[in-house]
């Protein structure tokens, strides 16, 4: 095809050409500016056929077929038959009509098989970049070449640019499609990860909480509020879980969890106490891993913790077993090595006190040696009252149990024990209706009133009150078991003084026998020992509740008796000494406001 100078194009093909470039400019699709295109091109030029070819590289073979008007002849021609159009391929001019190229040209028979009668083909151009080809086929009225150049020429700048910005728009939306789908794989992946993060957190069995540097809680699992019973909406910041958790000690424990956020690797906290949400005092096991900069540029921490509360009751039960068993070996060790004694310290006072009474009788009245040997006489009984004390300690004394009513027994010893504690005290006797009986000594119930209430007495320092109390007491099996006596009722006789107290150092060794708080001289240290001695005997056990300034109250528990036929004379068998346990004085003292 010829170049032909350009005149002047007709108003309707002005005004058509006007139409194709308004509609270029609105269209942002290639296809669409395809269909356009070809569609105002035929209307234009009055080509039967016209196609518009794109070139890419990409591609194999190197073009893209953008549209073909009418659309009942886009099947004309194959692909590989297009790619012959292309100037790449063929790259010489080609003539108006297919009879003037040479039989081995390689378009000749694809032009004849078409039954192509004429054709044109233009560059489309922008930029100095080939953008694609347009080719126009079997024009109606060949005549019209020169306007249809004219036409062409005045078009194919715009179409290439029009062509060439679509297809960028179109990479554009390629790759946002590209990043669209990424996002949305991202944002599943996350999602997933994040229910996966939940479900791990809310299935482990330790507490965990998520948190970052503004003190914002991110995320709380389930252990943590099912074992503090805090939820996230009860404590969304760690101000709030501090003051809820630690109370007063909430501002100490927020500058702690403020310095955290300055750790470079895992730390373990140590253990912290808190009150749960029910207001029981749990134990935990704190460590905390910083996770970075991961929610809006802040840091973030990872809070686990280990619920040890019950380990830790556990402990100070072992503890405590662990210090009764220690104790209860000791006042074992202590009772056998005094009882042994006070055996052989009885057989000799027996010895001595046999010889002072028989020099007693043989010697004259007013004989000056008669004093000498009263006082050893006297001596003598004393020691042999403390030798009785002893071996009601170590349970070896012959006791000779009757069938008692503790209301009766100690309301007749009333008048003796108001002499023995003096009148600036009050004695207070409260006895129980319809008590039940028990087994015992009369003697020991002496030994008990008398220790009881001259210790009652020693702790008052001038006027005060003593009250004897007594109570039927039916006691259960885990208090039983943890007394090491036998699960049953029990008949409680109390003796409650308002005199100055114990502590709890001094109250831990109310039992050893020879320890006192009196002075030199003083006493013994045997009435305590003595009553716990004839209560183990017995087979109940003693309680000691007191505080400095409120005074002291002693309980001791006797077994029920329930037969009736009682053989008197005869002495009950020694209790073994309970395993693992001590006087239950120890685990209710208070201690002291």
């Amino acid at each position: 095809m010829t170049d032909q100078k350009s005149g002047e194009l007709s108003p309707a093909a002005q005004l058509m050409a006007v139409e194709v470039i308004s509609e270029l400019l609105v269209s942002s699709s290639p296809h669409e500016l395809g269909a356009v295109l070809t569609e105002h091109l035929r209307e234009l030029t009055g080509a039967r056929t016209v196609i518009v070819l794109l070139h890419d590289e990409t591609r194999s073979p190197g073009h893209e077929l953008l549209n073909v008007s009418p659309q009942r002849r886009s099947a004309m021609f194959t692909p590989e038959e297009l790619e012959l159009f292309c100037y790449k391929r063929v790259p010489e001019r080609l003539p108006l009509t297919p009879d003037q190229l040479d039989e081995r040209h390689p378009l000749s028979a694809t032009l004849r098989r078409a039954g192509i009668r004429s054709m044109m083909r233009y560059r489309l151009v922008a930029a100095g970049e080939i953008i694609g080809v347009l080719l126009l086929f079997d024009l109606h009225a060949l005549h019209r070449i020169e306007e249809v150049n004219q036409i062409i020429a005045l078009l194919s700048p715009p179409i290439a640019l029009a062509l060439k910005n679509a297809i960028a728009f179109r990479v554009i939306e390629q790759q946002a499609l590209v990043l669209e789908r990424r996002v949305e794989e991202r944002t599943a992946e996350l999602t997933e990860a994040q229910a996966l993060l939940q479900v791990a957190v809310d299935s482990s069995p330790y507490p965990i909480m998520i948190c970052d540097e503004d003190g914002r809680v991110l995320q709380l699992s389930a252990g943590w509020t099912r074992l503090s019973g805090y939820t996230m909406a009860e404590i969304p910041t760690l101000k709030d879980w501090a003051t809820a958790a630690f109370g007063e000690k909430s501002p100490t424990a927020m500058e702690y969890l403020r310095g955290l956020f300055a750790i470079e690797k895992t730390a373990y906290n140590g253990e912290w106490s808190f009150n749960s949400k029910e207001g029981s005092a749990r134990t935990w096991d704190f460590q905390t891993t910083p996770l970075g900069r991961v929610s809006k540029g802040k840091r973030v921490l990872l809070v686990m913790a280990t619920d040890v509360t019950e380990r830790k009751k556990a402990e100070e039960e072992r503890n405590r077993l662990e210090a009764q068993l220690l104790q209860a070996q000791k006042l074992e060790s202590v009772g056998r090595l005094a009882g042994g004694v006070a055996h052989d310290f009885n057989n000799m006072l027996s010895v001595i006190l046999g010889h002072a009474n028989l020099a007693l009788m043989d010697l004259p009245p007013g004989d000056r040696l008669q004093a000498g040997l009263e006082e050893i006489r006297k001596a003598a009984e004393r020691s042999a009252n403390l030798t009785r004390q002893l071996l009601a300690f170590a349970r070896k004394q012959t006791i000779s149990p009757k069938l008692l009513d503790l209301n009766e027994t100690v309301g007749s010893m009333l008048s003796m024990l108001q002499r023995l504690i003096g009148e600036r005290i009050e004695l207070v006797w409260k006895p129980a209706p319809a008590l039940w009986s028990v087994l015992i000594d009369p003697s020991q119930v002496d030994q008990i009133l008398a220790n009881l209430c001259v210790n009652a007495r020693d702790s008052i320092k001038e006027i005060g009150s003593i009250v004897i109390e007594t109570a039927n007491s039916a006691v259960d099996t885990e208090r039983c078991a943890s007394e090491g006596v036998s699960p049953g009722d029990f008949v409680r006789l109390s003796i409650r003084d308002t005199g100055c107290g114990m502590a709890p150092e001094t109250l831990a060794h109310a039992f050893e026998p020879f320890f006192t708080t009196k002075e030199v001289g003083a006493g013994t240290g045997l009435g305590l020992a003595t009553v716990y001695g004839v209560a183990r005997q017995n087979g109940g056990w003693v309680d000691v509740d007191s505080e400095v300034g409120q005074g002291t109250t002693v309980s001791v528990y006797l077994p029920r008796h329930r037969n009736k036929q009682v053989h008197e004379g005869g002495s009950l068998p020694e209790q073994p000494p309970p395993a693992a346990r001590r006087p239950s004085c120890w685990s209710r003292t208070r201690a002291p406001s």
